[in-house]
């Protein structure tokens, strides 16, 4: 299946994203289960966490060169956001 690009992204709180395909549709996705790993445990920093942007082309979202969610990830398991 091929996913939609990512348009654009922001945070609602210290760890919800709303996200934006290029299909106009939007998808919220918490991190909060992820901040258990280590990889992603610096998200649990508010500032950090709302530095978020989209990866150029559209196939991740990242904070820095260590930690981003992909596309298919976010499309896949995020929320229908209204």
């Amino acid at each position: 299946m091929l996913c939609p690009k990512i348009r654009s992204v922001e945070t609602i709180d210290d760890h919800t994203l709303v996200v934006e395909f290029d299909n106009a549709q939007k998808r919220q996705y918490d991190v909060t289960p992820l901040l258990e790993r280590e990889l992603f445990a610096p998200l649990r920093t508010p500032a950090l966490f709302k530095s978020v942007q989209v990866e150029q082309g559209g196939y991740a979202v990242v904070w820095n060169t260590n930690i981003d969610l992909s596309e298919f990830e976010i499309w896949s398991n995020g929320k229908t956001a209204v």
